[in-house]
């Protein structure tokens, strides 16, 4: 059974910084794409940003390119992400997700993504 545990959410007034952290316990992540998606109220949830941990490899969406860097400890089993000069846009509900096998077509597509954390809430003022 896979659980994913989202943490390091908070209040940052904009051009701030936070770190998430997503613990995964359950299976050997070796194999898996993990990645973070999140939602504002009253919109869908949208792809941030998936690593690979075989490769290392990282994928990013627009809107965060430059200013958000995910990571992964591979001996701590838990997943990261950096975010930089945080804008009000930025509020949302963060979700930590794994998946596997995930081609890179898919990457971006939430339902690519079989295993979900129950969020953590990012707010953004300005």
């Amino acid at each position: 059974q896979v659980q994913l545990v989202e943490s390091g959410g908070g209040l940052v007034q904009a051009g701030g910084s936070l770190r998430l952290s997503c613990a995964a316990s359950g299976r050997t992540f070796s194999s898996y794409v993990t990645g973070w998606f999140r939602q504002a109220p009253g919109k869908e949830r949208d792809f941030v940003a998936a690593i690979r941990w075989s490769t290392g490899s990282t994928y990013y969406a627009d809107s965060v390119k430059g200013r958000f860097t995910i990571s992964r400890d591979n001996t701590k089993n838990t997943m990261y992400l950096q975010m930089n000069s945080l804008k009000p846009e930025d509020t949302a509900v963060y979700y930590c997700a794994a998946g596997f096998p995930i081609p890179d077509p898919i990457i971006r597509h939430a339902p690519s993504y079989a295993h979900w954390g129950q969020g953590t809430q990012v707010i953004v003022s300005s």
